[in-house]
């Protein structure tokens, strides 16, 4: 009853500054303010007064929203997750496939920190050579810098 009466309260307050705009012969903006004012009196008349005054007393309806919030914010919080770990289910299993397979692809060429001669600077009739797993080794191209560097 009192959300009824101010609705029809603001209605009225809304067409008398239409009346007094258009009295100073700015029609577009009286016309304008008028249909604004006319919100609140046909929202009352439609029942969406009641309807938003009922689901705002009620505290099961007040539980519904923060059900619905949860589950936002659970959803929201998985997908976040998805996104870090790198895409959906499906993409994570064909990431698993393609590791489980070859490192490295069979036309690739040799990583840059090779441990001495390339395939195109090798003779011809002799193999290339070995790379041990010595991390010494690994480092001599960086020692040869620093040592040409004076470092």
């Amino acid at each position: 009853m009192l959300a009824e009466t101010i609705c029809s309260a603001v209605s009225a307050a809304g067409l008398g500054i239409a009346a007094v705009t258009a009295w100073r012969k700015r029609f577009l903006a009286a016309t304008r303010i008028a249909a604004y004012s006319l919100v609140p009196i046909a929202l009352v008349l439609t029942g969406v007064v009641d309807w938003v005054a009922g689901i705002a007393f009620k505290p099961s309806v007040w539980l519904g929203f923060g059900l619905l919030a949860v589950a936002w914010v659970l959803f929201a919080t998985t997908r976040a997750i998805e996104r870090r770990n790198g895409g959906t289910r499906k993409e994570r299993r064909a990431a698993a496939r393609a590791a489980q397979g070859e490192a490295v692809a069979p036309a690739a060429s040799a990583p840059s920190l090779g441990a001495g001669l390339t395939d195109s600077r090798a003779r011809p009739g002799t193999k290339s050579p070995q790379r041990s797993a010595a991390p010494a080794e690994d480092f001599s191209d960086i020692e040869a810098i620093l040592k040409k560097h004076g470092i």
